[in-house]
């Protein structure tokens, strides 16, 4: 039977998703389950485009991942897709669903949320170079991950055998951990003496310039401790092992590193991006991993500002007017980019955002506050850059005058 205009929300799974359709009055019009294939995905679409006169609005809860042959289809058809992010999701289920929770009750959700939301995010297509830079940058995030980890369980396995040592390095560097391979213990570190230590860290690649004061504070660490703590040798081999592995973890991270500059060099908004103090090739990758292209995606800067948290929001009460606060609704990921922007940009002396950070401080504002107002700053400057496709520069241009 055919109806009107439909809107078609999508709960979405790895083998299967829900698809649950509703027309404008919000009565259900089908609601099942759908394979992850492309073969069921365009029986789907086609089904419902015949059946709906007045055309379909698409409603999904993922944008990547999972969803991506799901997405990719849906934009093929030339309709509109919509985002419902899965914290939008879980707040309107009780309206529309009820307590518990499905997956046909969260497609259902999906659906009556996009027919009664204008303001919801469009899906477009994604340009091939932002694309890669999402999934190489979702790369490097997990990557990071894994080493902030591995560098806490070393230093928790190695103050259990051996604090001295703990406390003498900084384990996120490549010569503490190549230390770590070879020596755990205090007892290691006086077999192998200074000359040892020395050749040791040598043939394996240590920074040269360092390797005399390592080994003075590892004997140093050795000399403090004569007694041999509970499972250290069973705990010994683990550290060297899992320094081992951050060892290969931070080539990875390098060689990934690589591999999102050069490819984010090909981005025509990278040269923009990265004449703004702040931004290297890293955080403009993330940027526009996370971000798409922010000129298009956005009406204005504000708009921008707002989806990355740095636009503050209403909350009056009665006689209470001007109470503004932080949304809860934003994209945290593109937050702390321009905040490692900001905090990256305003070390850098006599530069603009040195200047505004400090202006900020002297109006009153602890360094938490003038870090936010300056990547609020450069959410601005980045929207301008992008829409004039300039990069830049910290003076203006100097305008040609006629002579006497």
């Amino acid at each position: 039977m055919a109806v009107g205009k439909v809107w078609v929300g999508i709960d979405v799974g790895k083998g299967f998703h829900h698809a649950c359709a509703v027309d404008a009055a919000g009565k259900i019009v089908f609601s099942r389950k759908v394979a992850n294939g492309q073969a069921a995905i365009e029986q789907l679409i086609t089904r419902t485009t015949a059946k709906a006169t007045d055309g379909v609005v698409w409603a999904v809860d993922m944008t990547s991942g999972a969803a991506s042959l799901l997405i990719t289809l849906l934009l093929a058809t030339g309709q509109p897709v919509v985002s419902v992010p899965g914290r939008l999701v879980n707040r309107m289920t009780g309206a529309f669903a009820g307590e518990g929770k499905t997956d046909a009750r969260d497609a259902r959700t999906i659906a009556e949320t996009a027919r009664m939301r204008s303001d919801l995010a469009p899906i477009t297509s994604p340009d091939a170079v932002v694309a890669d830079l999402g999934v190489l940058t979702a790369r490097r995030e997990d990557l990071t991950a894994d080493w902030v980890r591995g560098v806490n369980r070393i230093r928790e396995l190695l103050a259990s055998i051996f604090p001295a040592l703990e406390r003498a390095f900084d384990y996120s560097t490549r010569s503490a951990l190549i230390l770590l391979t070879g020596f755990q213990t205090p007892a290691g570190i006086r077999a192998a003496d200074a000359a040892g230590l020395s050749a040791y860290l040598t043939e394996r690649g240590a920074w040269a310039k360092g390797i005399p004061t390592m080994v003075d504070k590892a004997l140093a660490a050795a000399a403090e401790q004569t007694v041999a703590l509970p499972a250290e040798s069973v705990t010994a081999p683990l550290i060297a092992r899992l320094a081992r592995q951050l060892l290969e973890l931070d080539r990875e991270i390098k060689d990934l590193d690589k591999q999102l500059g050069a490819r984010f060099a090909e981005h025509p908004h990278a040269g923009p991006i990265t004449s703004l103090d702040g931004f290297g090739p890293i955080l403009g990758a993330q940027l526009l991993g996370t971000g798409g292209d922010l000129h298009t995606a956005f009406r204005s800067s504000g708009h921008l500002a707002a989806y990355a948290g740095l636009a503050p929001v209403p909350r009056d009460s009665g006689r209470i007017r001007g109470n503004l606060h932080r949304p809860k609704r934003y994209h945290r990921g593109l937050r702390r980019v321009f905040y490692l922007a900001a905090l990256t940009a305003m070390r850098r002396p006599d530069s603009p955002s040195r200047t505004f950070y400090l202006r900020k401080r002297s109006e009153g504002k602890r360094h938490t506050q003038a870090l936010i107002a300056l990547a609020r700053r450069l959410v601005d400057v980045i929207w301008a850059l992008l829409r004039d496709r300039r990069e830049f520069h910290p003076s203006p241009p100097i305008t040609a005058t006629a002579g006497a």
